[in-house]
């Protein structure tokens, strides 16, 4: 598979992703309709507090909630009632505490043999980044299996969001591992259908095993085109459904129910590689690959698209 080789700026932008806090917002109540409310960015503030990168305070379509001005928090602080927590609530349900402590240790020890074979895959796609993104986000960075693939640099500075706040203990320490300096690294409790950073603040967005578990793939994908700069990358790596009509499908077909109950909202049965291809970005590249560690969890789809 040949990948582009885009020249990427490496010069951070002060407006859209340096550190910066934002004013709390009341939460203000509008008429359902179907639309795409937008508003002007709040104002900096000085803090010494842990926070976001600066950017256009950014909406939820109304069509699938009262739409509302949610605040920007780092993950420490989603557990108030904050309006971007009851985002995260509708998108993923709230889940147990063990039930996510449990899924987040399952995720760190049961998929070393997974990760060992589709390893060959990642490295092409993820490699790609190496030197030509420095701002970078990781939609689903789970346990951080991804890091040591493409957080090498110390000029690197990555963002990792997911909605299980379990999973950052491991992540952090894949970073450590990677090399990543933790001053260079932020772990946030958020969702990829509303991604709490400003339009066109990165470099490239990762995603690998995301899109199988997102309420909504076509929103997901439209807040990856958002965040990226013109000409940013988004790599994926993702598993998709088999071909109608094969044995394999069928078992899919028939055990999605319970795979979407057992790993957290999975589905064996999307056709991810199309939404991609139909998603608006400027080109995709990707090829298919059978990771036979992942049993139903097959065919694989993984490239690069760029905005």
């Amino acid at each position: 598979m040949n990948f582009h080789t885009l020249s990427v700026s490496t010069t951070p932008s002060s407006s859209s992703f340096s550190p910066c806090t934002y004013k709390t917002y009341l939460c203000s109540n509008i008429n359902n309709e179907s639309s795409r409310v937008n508003s002007p960015a709040p104002s900096q503030l000085t803090t010494k507090k842990r926070c976001l990168f600066c950017g256009r305070r950014h909406f939820i379509q109304s069509a699938t909630m009262a739409t509302t001005l949610f605040p920007i928090k780092p993950s420490t602080a989603t557990n108030n009632n904050s309006d971007y927590a009851d985002v995260i609530n509708q998108f993923h349900p709230p889940k147990p505490d063990w039930y996510e402590e449990f899924y987040a240790w399952v995720m760190n020890s049961a998929t070393k043999s997974y990760e060992a074979e589709v390893g060959k895959y990642k490295s092409q796609v993820l490699g790609n980044l190496k030197g030509k993104a420095l701002k970078i986000l990781e939609v689903g960075i789970g346990t951080g299996p991804n890091l040591s693939y493409y957080a090498t640099d110390s000029d690197v500075h990555v963002v990792g969001i997911d909605p299980n706040l379990k999973m950052e203990k491991y992540a952090r320490s894949a970073a450590r591992s990677a090399g990543l300096p933790l001053s260079n690294f932020e772990f946030y409790q958020a969702i990829g259908e509303a991604i709490p950073l400003g339009d066109a603040s990165v470099d490239a967005v990762i995603g690998t095993l995301v899109l199988c578990s997102v309420k909504d793939v076509d929103l997901a994908l439209k807040e990856v085109k958002r965040v990226l700069r013109p000409g940013g990358q988004y790599v994926f790596v993702e598993h998709v459904a088999a071909k109608d009509g094969t044995s394999l499908k069928f078992f899919q077909q028939l055990l999605d129910p319970l795979q979407q109950i057992l790993a957290d909202g999975c589905h064996l049965s999307r056709e991810t590689g199309s939404s991609i291809s139909k998603a608006g970005f400027s080109s995709v590249e990707f090829n298919t690959a059978f990771v036979s560690n992942a049993s139903f969890i097959n065919p694989h789809v993984y490239g690069i698209a760029y905005k």
